[in-house]
């Protein structure tokens, strides 16, 4: 009897044991979503509202939405000061791509960027450029 009751506690600490890593791997997963690495955000990550600011230029706010037919893209507005243009791009390992667009058919603008390593996905930094103008502006998009 005594070998029997051996066997049933050993069993049960390595249930409880298997429980507890798996429920660790779960929580590790679940803070991988919550906090992705750079090479780790997705187009999840970007949906929502983010606030730019540039260098020699106002700030502007974003609007972004899951694309409504490209499932691994975002689609949105900028807002500058009441000027709007539509958005669409991307993230691709940690790489930022937004085309911007003010009459919604050609690319008025291009924004470049990467994911800032160890800001959850909620921190852009790259640059802005015009169509048909050389100069680029930095910017850094941050998640409100």
């Amino acid at each position: 009897m005594r070998f029997i009751d051996m066997r049933f506690f050993a069993q049960r600490a390595a249930l409880i044991f298997f429980l507890g890593v798996a429920s660790v791997a779960a929580h590790a997963q679940s803070l991988a979503r919550v906090c992705p690495k750079a090479h780790e955000t997705t187009q999840e990550h970007l949906i929502g509202l983010w606030r730019a600011e540039f260098t020699d230029l106002p700030g502007a706010t974003l609007l972004l939405w899951q694309h409504p037919e490209l499932a691994a893209s975002v689609r949105g507005q900028v807002n500058r000061n009441g000027e709007r243009a539509d958005l669409a791009g991307d993230v691709d390992e940690g790489e930022f791509t937004l085309e911007e667009s003010v009459n919604g058919v050609n690319i008025s603008a291009t924004w470049l960027g990467d994911v800032v390593e160890g800001s959850c996905g909620r921190e852009i930094r790259g640059t802005w450029r015009r169509e048909g103008q050389a100069r680029e502006y930095e910017f850094v998009l941050r998640k409100q």
